[in-house]
């Protein structure tokens, strides 16, 4: 028997999980409770438990100081954690400390807290050496030796040779959904999967993908009735055991408790996920056809494609090199309007596929490139917008939350590549009229109209801008106008009208004027020269 010591402020004998637990069939006992970090401590000594369960919300001590000081002090006894919601971060910090695992006090189960008393188990066996460990140690597929019945599941679900038998046989010597009459199969996928292995090295991407499996697992309960395998490239497949006939309970139940493993991942490991269950079968050679119908029930793209429609573009893995050109070119002449309407389009283009497929995580990862590049690698300076962290793509679950957040990325680049412009040896007033002609320049804008905005008199503001920048307003904007104006012309996308009105010229022969004199030639010379249009301006 493995000794169990509750911590916890509140009568934990009271508690309805605690009393409802048949803790000695399972080769545990409780060995005491504690309601304080001193009593907890004070126990320890006497009792030796093997394993202590302990709330990290109790007054005093906490449970993570408890924790760390049972870590330091008693490093053969295994703890396991009871959070909230509200702290995962002490949880975290416990986990890191050596604590075995944790338990959602409000998803709290009988099978759940077995599974993780199983885990405990497991590590103070494979610690000591000892092969034998009583009824804890029969704990099937919630052991790490289960690996090879996990694999055997596998390739079962993807239909290879030989492993339907090699699943059958290893279910019957562990005794794994004993009873069961039927079964389902269910697969989850890991939406932001592609995104995430682009940031982190193979060796994170193990780990990622063994806690996910584990936490999974650990949502299930009843490891020998359920049963949790890592498949390929984010996906995870979940197979289920029934006792009961009722297609419809056991429907209900698979859709519960995939329901506590998207949250579960999403709470503890900050990770979205798809799923789907797949139809009830009648035994195991009916798995594959049931995780199959789960997968295509994730896969399936949109309504409109259930209905015939075709899918957009469904070779396409990647931006086209014109979308990577006009992209660029939109960002260096900070034209937020122009970005915003490219990346609509380009999402637009891949609206019917799901958010976790191929082809719009490789997009997703070339816009955020494309932006990365855009932006010159030299220090930030304080006051600078910050760029939405990468990480946050690991919470987007949907098409419409990534292209927002591609677009917030965007806005804000631009918005960085604006300040870095205008920033230099300026006065704040002279800084904030370099912002706004960067920013209308290709509209109408006018020294009085900049002067009302920043709340200056338009003789004072054309004085200090002449001072500090060494040109009149009106020679600024037109600076900026044919810098741009020479961008458009070198895409090759735009003839020389087309251009003089995009920049902010009201005549093309104004523009024409305004483009030799800066540039000592013409727009249509400009874009003939020898070897490109590579001329700067003056």
């Amino acid at each position: 028997m493995y000794r169990v010591l509750l911590v916890d402020d509140e009568p934990l004998v009271h508690h309805y999980q605690w009393t409802r637990t048949d803790w000695s069939s399972h080769g545990f006992e409780v060995c005491g409770e504690a309601y304080s970090g001193p009593m907890a401590l004070e126990l320890i000594e006497r009792c030796r438990p093997h394993i202590a369960i302990v709330d990290v919300n109790m007054p005093g001590m906490n449970g993570v100081e408890l924790q760390r000081t049972i870590h330091e002090r008693y490093p053969a006894v295994k703890t396991i954690m009871l959070s909230s919601y509200d702290d995962y971060d002490y949880v975290r910090e416990c986990l890191q400390n050596g604590a075995v695992d944790y338990l959602l006090k409000h998803r709290l189960t009988s099978e759940s807290l077995i599974a993780i008393l199983n885990k405990a188990a497991g590590q103070i066996r494979r610690e000591s050496g000892s092969a034998d460990a009583g009824p804890a140690a029969a704990g099937g597929a919630g052991e790490p030796n289960a690996e090879p019945l996990r694999e055997h599941l596998v390739g079962a679900l993807l239909g290879r040779p030989g492993a339907l038998r090699n699943l059958e046989d290893g279910v019957r010597q562990r005794g794994v959904f004993a009873d069961a009459v039927c079964y389902a199969a269910a697969a989850v996928q890991i939406v932001p999967f592609r995104l995430l292995t682009e940031s982190r090295s193979d060796m994170q991407m193990n780990s990622l993908v063994r806690q996910a499996a584990e936490l999974t697992q650990q949502s299930l309960g009843d490891a020998s009735g359920r049963l949790a395998a890592y498949v390929e490239n984010g996906r995870l497949a979940v197979v289920f055991s029934f006792r009961e006939r009722s297609e419809r309970d056991a429907a209900g139940e698979a859709s519960r408790l995939m329901s506590n493993i998207g949250h579960s991942l999403e709470l503890f490991l900050n990770l979205k996920c798809a799923f789907a269950v797949g139809g009830i079968c009648g035994g195991l050679s009916g798995l594959e056809a049931s995780y199959r119908a789960a997968e295509r029930a994730i896969d399936v793209p949109s309504a409109s494609t259930q209905s015939g429609a075709p899918l957009s573009g469904p070779d396409r893995f990647s931006l086209t090199i014109e979308e990577q050109k006009q992209l660029l070119l939109s960002v260096e002449r900070l034209d937020k309007q122009e970005v915003r309407r490219l990346i609509d389009g380009i999402f637009a283009s891949i609206s019917k596929h799901p958010v976790h497929s191929r082809t719009v995580q490789m997009i997703a990862s070339e816009l955020a490139a494309i932006g990365e590049k855009a932006l010159p690698p030299e220090a930030s300076p304080p006051d600078e917008p910050p760029l939405p962290l990468r990480e946050e793509l690991s919470r987007i679950g949907g098409m419409a939350a990534l292209e927002q957040w591609i677009q917030n990325y965007f806005d804000r680049l631009l918005e960085r590549l604006r300040s870095r412009r205008a920033s230099g040896p300026y006065s704040r007033h002279v800084s904030q009229t370099i912002l706004l002609i960067l920013e209308r320049y290709p509209g109408y804008i006018t020294l009085e109209l900049a002067a009302d905005a920043i709340g200056l008199n338009p003789s004072y503001l054309s004085r200090i801008f002449k001072e500090e920048t060494g040109a009149t307003f009106s020679e600024y904007l037109n600076r900026v106008r044919i810098e741009a104006g020479c961008k458009l012309l070198e895409s090759g996308r735009y003839t020389v009208k087309e251009v003089s009105g995009q920049v902010g010229f009201s005549t093309y022969n104004y523009f024409f004027k305004v483009f030799k004199e800066w540039t000592g030639t013409t727009p249509h010379a400009y874009t003939h020269r020898p070897g490109g249009a590579g001329q700067s301006v003056k």
